[in-house]
Parts: C-alpha cells; structure tokens; sequence
C-alpha cells in the first residue's frame, strides 16, 4: 500500500481517532508496530500474548498500543524513559522478539515546525500558522508512511529480556500518606515503608 492508502485504512483511521490527530509520531508507531506484527507472524493481542516495549512517550505509542493491543492496563506494555524512537515486540508463545531502533538521519528534524511547536505552546501562534503546522505533520505523516520498514529502523531479532506477566498483588498503606499501595512498590524510609511519591 502506499502512503495515502494506508491513511485511508481502518488501521490507520483506528489509530488517528485513538490519539486524536494525525502526525508524523504516529506514522512512526503505526510502521513500527506493523513491523513488529509482521515479524512475529501476529495480529493484536486479546490479552497478554504479546509484549512492546517502547522507550518513548511520544504520539508514535498510541499507535503502538491501537495495533498491538497491548496496554498499560494489560501490563503487556512496558516504558522505558530513553528518549528513543525504539520498540521491541516479544511473543510469550514463541519466546521470539525484534527489536527496532529508527536509523541515524533518518528523518531530520524541521526547524519550521519546532519553531511552530514553540508557538503553539506559548500561545502566539496564529490560525495561518496552525493550518502551516498541519500541513507540515501531514507532509511528515505522508513521508513516513511512504518509507520502508527496513528503511526508517534497524530491527534486530531478540530473545531475552522479556518481561514477567503482570503481578496482581494486594495493597498496603503508604506509612506517610496512607495511600493503600502496591507493597512491591514501597520503599524503606527511615525505617518506615512509604510509596516513591512520599519519597519526593
């Protein structure tokens, strides 16, 4: 398919309405996820068969999670704060994985629409101006899906390093906030258990 198909596809449509608008982030997921899908020989996940491990939280995860189904909630998503455009899929059937990693210069970013972004956050940006940053996340989302896999990510097969299924354990009172907490997650204090949110 190319770009403009694969825009019009339910797939991709899931995806837009899912995140809310279409941009070059979430082509980069949508390609990606298909990617790791067609690699693993798997359609998305009904409970927690499969596993992604993205090291971003930028728009591309939305698409990541519409197609794969893999979730938060599920515990079959995993974030890992590197500030990468990288995502590894695993099947817990298999014990099979790939990791992809987008390529150095592989799209170079746009002055034009950071400056854009700035403007948008700050609130100066003017209604020409937001129809410009539209057309140039479309332009990116049309470039993007129009780039072969193999092309935008290095991928790499991987078969360890999965994560464990989702733990269901009970709480206990945080000792500071009394905020009932996974005791897992409690920290020893002063030789009391608190939650990391009182270890601020």
């Amino acid at each position: 398919m190319n770009a403009q198909q694969i825009m019009e596809s339910d797939n991709f449509k899931r995806c837009e309405a899912f995140h809310g608008h279409v941009c070059g982030g979430l082509a980069i997921g949508y390609v990606a996820a298909t990617a790791g899908l067609a690699w693993l020989r798997e359609k998305r996940a009904l409970d927690e068969e499969l596993v992604a491990i993205v090291e971003t939280d930028a728009c591309c995860v939305d698409a990541v999670q519409v197609l794969t189904g893999c979730t938060f909630g599920k515990g079959n998503l995993i974030y890992r704060d590197y500030g990468k455009m990288g995502f590894t899929f695993f099947n817990r059937r298999t014990g099979q994985g790939v990791r992809l990693a987008m390529k150095p210069d592989t799209f170079r970013v746009n002055e034009r629409q950071i400056d854009l972004f700035r403007k948008t956050r700050d609130g100066s940006i003017t209604d020409a101006e937001k129809a410009e940053l539209k057309a140039l996340g479309m332009q990116r989302t049309v470039e993007v899906l129009g780039t072969r896999a193999e092309d935008l990510f290095s991928m790499t097969p991987v078969t360890a390093g999965m994560p464990d299924k989702a733990r269901i354990e009970p709480s206990t009172p945080c000792s500071r906030c009394g905020e009932p907490t996974m005791a897992s997650k409690l920290e020893m204090m002063q030789g009391t258990m608190v939650c990391r949110g009182c270890l601020i």
